[in-house]
């Protein structure tokens, strides 16, 4: 069973930088997709980032530039760095991970196409 728990929010200044965790417990990294999707008042949970099976990066262009996907495979940790940061970068950032239903599949930054998720670490970014 997948478990999924994050780690790392907190409140900064615009400019300032955060390292979000996410912990995944029967994971395989060669067999998900694993993103990370915000969450604000008001709007739809919005994709972030993401990292496919093959190890490739994807990136919502508001954050390209600024923010890291990135994947310890042996701690199974999932990393988001963000730099730079903007009051718009604020919201709840929940980690997903998804499961491709035919192995080809290429992974998407859309929230229907993940099936396991954490509860979220508040990011606040104030101006």
């Amino acid at each position: 069973q997948v478990q999924v728990t994050e780690s790392g929010g907190g409140s900064v200044q615009t400019g300032g930088s955060l390292r979000l965790s996410c912990v995944i417990s029967g994971y395989t990294f060669s067999e998900y997709c694993v993103g990370w999707f915000r969450q604000t008042p008001g709007k739809e949970r919005q994709g972030v980032a993401y990292i496919d099976s093959d190890g490739e990066t994807t990136y919502a262009p508001s954050v390209k530039g600024r923010f890291t996907i990135s994947r310890d495979s042996v701690e199974g940790i999932l990393y988001l760095e963000m730099h730079s940061l903007k009051p718009e970068d604020s919201g709840m950032y929940a980690c997903a991970v998804g499961v491709p239903k035919n192995p080809d599949d290429r992974c998407a930054m859309v929230a229907s196409e993940y099936n396991y998720w954490g509860q979220g670490t508040q990011v606040t970014v104030s101006s």
